[in-house]
């Protein structure tokens, strides 16, 4: 039998920061909004294709819905997500997707550059916006601040400019979105689901 909870971002990292007993439970899902929500349907394919990271084979699935934008999304990766991968990514027990849930354009240009990198790429890309956030997204200049900490990345200003005219990728960025907030009653972020 599925026992289905919800919990708020704090509660969340409170477990995780407990020292994972929480992935002693293998059917329960945390959620920062909605309620029972079966993981068959979390795991249904998304406009985009979700790029995983861990084993496929973990007991433990974990999916964030998280924008560019948002400050507690940057520090939830910049100050817990790197003892997460180290502590149940990278042993197998956890296998973890971010999904694109941008508030605002800003947010999904970054998604879209991040997309635009590759898959091999995209987590790296995310992880630079996110501990960069201050220098992009709470300027004066954000979509120059965005050039210059994309630049890092080698990407052009010719290919800059062509991922963010991307009209399908646009479009499927922000279908997650929608279902994301149709589906599975995603309001806010980070919002998490955990099996």
């Amino acid at each position: 039998m599925t026992r289905d909870m919800t919990t708020n971002r704090r509660a969340l990292l409170q477990t995780l920061a407990a020292g994972g007993a929480w992935a002693a439970l293998p059917a329960t899902s945390f959620a920062q909004s909605g309620g029972d929500m079966p993981m068959a349907q979390l795991m249904q394919p998304s406009p985009l294709p979700d790029l995983w990271v861990g084993s496929k084979d973990a007991p433990v699935t974990m999916i964030e819905y998280a924008s560019m934008t948002c400050p507690h999304c940057a520090h939830f990766h910049n100050e817990t997500w790197p003892e997460l991968k180290k502590a149940y990514i990278d042993t197998g027990k956890l296998r973890f997707v971010l999904r694109e849930f941008p508030f605002d354009p800003l947010a999904t240009a970054g998604f879209m550059l991040a997309r635009c990198a590759g898959d091999d790429k995209r987590e790296a890309v995310v992880d630079l916006l996110f501990a960069q956030q201050p220098k992009w997204a709470f300027t004066d200049k954000p979509l120059e601040g965005l050039q210059n900490v994309i630049r890092q990345t080698g990407m052009t200003q010719q290919t800059f400019e062509s991922c963010l005219r991307d009209k399908a990728l646009y479009d499927n960025l922000n279908a997650v979105r929608d279902r994301g907030a149709k589906e599975f009653k995603v309001d806010s972020t980070p919002t998490f689901f955990i099996n």
